[in-house]
């Protein structure tokens, strides 16, 4: 680390998750730190709710817990006493006119096995899988997308009922688009070393289950994720950070002593910088810097998706329905593409409800945005009847809550990672700044809070690169 941080003044462009975890690192470390962000909301796609008075995640709910960055960023925080796994874990899939449950032992979709997949997959489909052994060995040279490659290994049947909504549920995206290298990182390495697919899956599910000991793979807070910003911004505040909200970055312009930001208020001047932006956003702000660098950026594509939330009167229900909820295969043609029992998964919301019954569904993926153009209350008539026909809902929902999150997702095709190599290599050449966010290492919450913490880390590692910096007297 740098020895003499206290000196230096960063300034961290951006208030998602990313980059208030790469204040917390800063400030932490002991550097002076100003983080500003263009909203009046802070955490990005963590933010908290109610619908009919009860507190729920209109953003994320749940994070890897097996990648620690998560869940020692809450314990760092004040919040270890509130972590909490999902109450129930079992999902299913609605397809082919029934829910029918999520097969066990298969890595993003892709199975090790034939076991368990009647009903999900044709007989066709399974017979399919199981001559996998009769074709030559593939490669995945230096990236792959996952469906192409499944499919032609055993069968779109597989992508289209499995890999396909799983995906989705974390990107938003296309399967036949998506990098293994980059969303399946374990499989993509394991097919380097094994001649079928099949075989790579189940080394990765050995791997996977002498992990089993370590916990839940899942973790939420009780009171949902979108306390945890809070909490950081809290505890960056109590170190001296100073965080601005309603404060707009309008250029970035390297000085001769450190970096000089225009805001939509009063000038800036630092020693460093960490970009925590969209990648549209930071393409624009290192336009003039780094003009390599802004073009990569500026050929991520974004998916864009709503989460409309609602709740139900028990009482209307009867049964409530069984498990945590259910991913819809986009073959299907369906207007929802997943839902969360919200009131099964987490406990906390069950107790938050009372009489109530909270669940949520979401719709949109890569493409398809114009299924957001719908209003409100035509999201919620959509999500009704699909839920009507998977399982039986006739209710009225007594409250509703619909959360568009435009722009949402960056997309990870094919040579997504080299891109992000790229771009990091460029954004090297300028000293003291360095970029984070769901655009660089995973849009997951752990992945976006070692992002952050990444950052935050080379920026302490270099040499001071002022300490006379003329600042303004805002700071």
């Amino acid at each position: 680390m740098n020895v003499d941080t206290a000196a230096r003044h960063v300034v961290v462009i951006g208030g998602g998750i990313a980059g208030l975890a790469a204040a917390h690192r800063l400030v932490t470390a002991g550097a002076r730190v100003t983080l500003v962000e263009a909203t009046d909301r802070l955490g990005g796609k963590l933010q908290g709710g109610e619908v009919a008075g009860v507190p729920v995640d209109l953003g994320a709910e749940s994070m890897l817990a097996r990648r620690t960055e998560g869940t020692d960023l809450a314990r760092a925080v004040g919040l270890g006493d509130r972590l909490q796994p999902p109450a129930v874990a079992a999902s299913a899939v609605w397809t082919r006119g029934a829910l029918r449950p999520m097969p066990k032992g298969h890595v993003m979709g892709v199975p090790g096995t034939r076991d368990a997949l009647a009903g999900l997959i044709s007989p066709e489909g399974i017979e399919r899988i199981g001559c996998e052994s009769e074709l030559p060995p593939a490669a995945v040279g230096d990236d792959v997308a996952v469906g192409a490659y499944v499919a032609e290994r055993i069968g779109r049947e597989v992508v289209d009922r499995l890999v396909e909504p799983l995906l989705g549920g974390v990107y938003a995206g296309d399967a036949y688009r998506i990098s293994m290298r980059a969303a399946v990182p374990g499989l993509f390495e394991a097919l380097r070393h094994h001649d079928t697919l099949l075989d790579a899956v189940r080394e990765v599910q050995a791997k996977g289950a002498a992990q089993q000991g370590a916990g839940p793979v899942f973790m939420g807070l009780a009171g949902g994720m979108g306390t945890l910003p809070a909490a950081v911004v809290a505890s960056v505040r109590a170190l001296g950070g100073d965080i601005r909200t309603s404060t707009a970055v309008l250029g970035l312009t390297r000085t001769g002593s450190g970096w000089h930001i225009r805001t939509d208020r009063e000038p800036l001047t630092a020693d460093a910088v960490v970009l925590a932006t969209p990648a549209w956003s930071a393409s624009v702000l290192l336009a003039a810097e780094s003009p390599a660098a802004a073009a990569e950026l500026g050929r991520v594509e974004y998916a864009s998706m709503a989460l409309i939330t609602l709740a139900f009167r028990r009482a209307d229900l009867g049964s409530p329905p069984p498990g945590s909820g259910f991913l819809v295969p986009p073959v299907d043609g369906r207007a929802i593409k997943a839902s969360t029992f919200s009131s099964n998964k987490w406990s906390w919301v069950a107790e938050g409800a009372g009489d109530l019954f909270v669940l949520r569904t979401s719709v949109g993926r890569y493409g398809e945005e114009q299924a957001l153009e719908r209003e409100d209350p035509e999201l919620v008539d959509a999500s009704l009847t699909d839920l009507a026909e998977a399982i039986g809902l006739t209710a009225e929902p007594v409250a509703s809550e619909v959360t568009r999150w435009t722009g949402g997702l960056p997309q990870y095709p094919v040579g997504h990672l080299a891109r992000v190599a790229r771009i990091r290599d460029e954004v090297a050449k300028l000293p003291g700044l360095r970029v984070c966010g769901a655009v660089y290492d995973g849009v997951g919450i752990p992945a976006c809070i070692g992002s952050g913490q990444r950052a935050a880390d080379e920026i302490l590692a270099t040499p001071t690169l002022a300490q006379g910096t003329d600042r303004d007297a805002g700071q």
